[in-house]
């Protein structure tokens, strides 16, 4: 298999000094429900961390209050859910309606087994020509689908941790176990996507190229870890950078901050919320290093 490895990192996106908020992106990330209102806030922190201009969270209004106290610098667009899972047609109409204005749209973070996750992802998947990042919930969606990924309309990143990996390709988490590069490129090609696959040393392909990243550790491995790394890649990608350096240059960064926190807080104490705060370090690290 002719594949091009990648160690380099890419450049981070611009910083001009005659600037606005709009210059560094508008993102969006589809993220929460009840009882997970904090994969909406990691993921926007993520975001946030990242560099973007404005960041925006869909979320389901019954927890609207929730996620906006947690973080002043994110804004939310409420989404109204009914108990059966549906998004109410006003709430559709009202995000279709925008999505076309953000730089990068991510969904999936926390959203839960919900019917409306599986209709808003297909369709995004479908018809959205900016980059969407779709990680957690959203895989799972496409996965219960039982159809082939269906033709993007633009970039597109898949971000599963082996078992939702595992769902995604009908094989089994001992075999991608065994065969994490050699899937993760045969999958990226065949479906015309960015896949980051999580774990230690975490794969990033598009079937063409391949960079393993080397940063992070087992402290890594807690609930809403993955969530900050989706913010991030959708904040980078919203600033212009391409999908495969964008998912890059995140879980470069995304790990370098767990290092950072673990080297503070040791591995069995960290949690993902710190990873927004070591995000700066990380920042400063890659930034100098390259001056």
């Amino acid at each position: 298999m002719n594949i091009q490895r990648i160690s380099d990192l890419p450049s981070p996106p611009q910083r001009p000094e005659n600037s606005h908020k709009g210059t560094f992106g508008k993102v969006l990330v589809i993220a929460g429900s009840p009882g997970m209102s904090g994969a909406a806030c990691l993921s926007g922190m993520g975001a946030l961390r990242g560099g973007s201009g404005l960041v925006f969270l869909a979320i389901p209004e019954s927890i609207q209050s929730i996620v906006s106290t947690v973080n002043p610098c994110y804004l939310t667009i409420p989404l109204q859910i009914d108990q059966q899972g549906n998004l109410s047609e006003e709430s559709k109409t009202h995000l279709f309606n925008q999505i076309h204005d953000f730089d990068s749209v991510a969904i999936g973070p926390g959203c839960g087994q919900h019917s409306w996750i599986q209709e808003v992802t297909l369709k995004l998947y479908t018809e959205l020509k900016q980059t969407l990042i779709l990680d957690a919930d959203a895989l799972n969606a496409i996965a219960a689908s039982n159809k082939p990924l269906p033709k993007a309309a633009g970039p597109r990143i898949l971000t599963p941790h082996p078992g939702e990996f595992s769902r995604l390709t009908n094989q089994s988490t001992a075999k991608v176990a065994q065969k994490r590069e050699e899937l993760s490129i045969s999958f990226a090609k065949q479906h015309q996507v960015v896949l980051l696959l999580k774990g230690a040393h975490t794969i990033i392909t598009d079937g063409t190229r391949i960079a393993v990243n080397t940063t992070g550790n087992s402290g890594l491995a807690t609930g809403g870890s993955g969530d900050v790394l989706t913010g991030l890649i959708t904040s980078l990608a919203g600033q212009g950078m391409g999908a495969f350096e964008a998912a890059q240059l995140a879980a470069h960064l995304h790990g370098r901050a767990g290092d950072l926190a673990a080297q503070k807080l040791s591995q069995p104490a960290l949690i993902a919320s710190d990873l927004p705060d070591y995000l700066p370090q990380a920042w400063l690290e890659l930034l100098q290093s390259q001056i």
